[in-house]
């Protein structure tokens, strides 16, 4: 199993975004990949929620990682994540 790192672009949005990098590293190893922009990869994940973000209420939260898979790693570039 190739160990996942994330880039600093995806680890400075950690907070912003409201994400973990288990619930990244789920996403990747337990869901379909996908093709996604620029030849990368893509997979995501619905996660329960059922907090507030944002001054707002969700009951699900969808990670959605997108990376590259290479040689000896997979590298994230980014992680999209909704609320709904």
């Amino acid at each position: 199993m190739k160990p996942i790192r994330l880039s600093a672009h995806a680890l400075s949005y950690v907070t912003r975004r409201g994400f973990t990098v288990a619930e990244v590293e789920e996403a990747i190893r337990t869901c379909p990949w996908e093709q996604a922009e620029l030849g990368r990869l893509g997979s995501r994940k619905e996660f329960a929620f059922n907090a507030d973000w944002n001054g707002r209420g969700y009951a699900t939260k969808q990670v959605r990682p997108v990376f590259v898979d290479e040689a000896d790693e997979i590298v994230v570039i980014t992680v999209y994540v909704y609320y709904y």
